[in-house]
């Protein structure tokens, strides 16, 4: 009972859950993975849409004694809560579980609940990932590896020809990025078509909120957090020139206001409602999914103001809880192999961490027929080249989502002004890092 309740406050601590009662158990996870005919059964739990099901079912063949139960935990705000509950009471979370980066440094605060992957023979795999990435999985003290990683968020800007064509803009990919090398030349394209016939019936980007992460990853090492782990959100002042450069946007007439991952923001797609919005490379799979069949050649992609960025990314970590670390790793180190994570970006646009996959013609000489057949890996590939990874610290995540995020969207939605605003993200977001 000690050892649980010591659990719920180090959790507790890092924001993931707010009033976990372990009496109730939503443990979907087999107590006993060793079945009848032999086979072992590897429990993988993941958020959103990796694009996972091609790999597990290339793994399931190669090894036949494994099989894998496949659950898909639904939104990353869905799962963090269930999870946080499963780790602290000691069961429930699957043998391999997907760890988005926002939200790892907090898991990384506890170390004894995973599965050191060195242990199992992560080391031979450290030349297979960007450096970055592979250092990102790594508890503070370099001593256990708790993560591999899955995708990576290379950046570019998606736009749609159609809309720019009736704007009197180019559409030519090449021109298109020769006149938004900076924020600042993309704010005033956007007046252009703001000012023309297109623009009378949508805006030039969905939300002023979606400025924010790849302004920030691009002109920044640290976010809300110093590298000691100090909130610094009301004072670092890359985090309030990119709110205040997104506001600027929406006071402008230049965004559609829209708060995003709504149901609004997912018609709008299929209403030509915006012609432009800043896209890691699984962001494309986004758009394809909410813009439709009918869309397919109307989306083109050009380099992202600032030419490099990374938006977004996860990791595949063991649960010392699990009693099949052996097969969960080999599950882990497939998912996040050269053939796996090729299968995740032929599927939903995942853009590989591994080097061995980014360096494949697969992936490095791909274009994407939806995108106006755009040259997806070297777009993607070139943006991260240049990467220089900032520090996320330990309850990023609920910071942006639960705090920051729906505070510009109120100013942007004339809610509350921008100061107004801005004051309660840092008193509330202080609140929040002290909790």
């Amino acid at each position: 009972m000690s050892n649980t309740a010591r659990r719920l406050r180090t959790f507790t601590a890092i924001g993931l859950a707010v009033g976990l009662t372990l009496g109730a158990t939503a443990c979907s996870k087999k107590d006993d993975n060793d079945s009848a005919d032999g086979t072992t059964t590897v429990v993988l739990q993941y958020f959103g849409t990796p694009g996972f099901d091609d790999a597990v079912k290339a793994f399931e063949a190669a090894n036949k004694d494994i099989k894998v139960d496949v659950q898909n935990m639904g939104q990353l705000k869905d799962f963090t809560p269930k999870l946080t509950q499963w780790l602290a009471a000691g069961e429930g979370a699957g043998d391999v579980v997907m760890l988005e980066e926002g939200t790892l440094l907090g898991y990384l605060e506890n170390p004894d609940l995973w599965a050191n992957l060195l242990d199992l023979g992560a080391d031979e795999l450290k030349s297979d990932f960007l450096e970055y990435k592979w250092n990102g999985g790594f508890t503070a003290d370099g001593k256990k590896l708790v993560g591999l990683g899955t995708d990576i968020g290379g950046l570019g800007m998606c736009y749609r020809t159609d809309l720019f064509e009736k704007a009197g803009l180019p559409t030519n990919r090449d021109e298109v990025s020769a006149k938004i090398k900076t924020w600042e030349e993309y704010a005033a394209l956007g007046k252009q078509f703001a000012a023309s016939d297109a623009g009378k019936s949508a805006k030039w980007l969905d939300s002023g909120t979606s400025i924010m992460q790849p302004y920030i990853m691009q002109n920044a090492d640290t976010w809300f957090y110093s590298k000691d782990n100090t909130f610094i959100g009301d004072t670092n002042p890359t985090v309030k020139k990119a709110w205040d450069f997104g506001l600027q946007m929406a006071t402008d007439g230049l965004t559609g206001k829209l708060a995003r991952w709504s149901d609004d923001w997912s018609a709008s797609f299929k209403n030509a409602a915006f012609a432009t919005v800043p896209c890691p490379a699984w962001y494309t799979g986004t758009i394809k999914t909410n813009a439709g069949d009918a869309a397919s050649g109307k989306w083109d992609i050009a380099t992202i103001p600032g030419d490099s960025g990374n938006w977004g990314g996860s990791y595949l970590a063991i649960p010392e809880q699990s009693k099949v670390k052996k097969q969960a790793y080999q599950l882990a180190k497939y998912l996040t192999g050269k053939d796996g994570e090729l299968a995740s970006y032929k599927a939903v646009g995942a853009m590989p961490s591994n080097v061995k996959a980014l360096d494949d013609p697969a992936f490095a000489d791909s274009t994407d027929a939806y995108f106006n057949n755009a040259p997806t890996g070297k777009i993607f590939g070139a943006s991260v080249k240049a990467l220089k990874p900032i520090y996320l610290g330990p309850k990023h995540q609920p910071l942006w989502e639960n705090v920051y995020e729906p505070a510009m969207q109120s100013a942007e939605q004339g809610k509350a002004s921008s100061e107004d605003a801005w004051k309660k993200a840092t008193e509330d977001g202080k609140k929040l890092a002290a909790g």
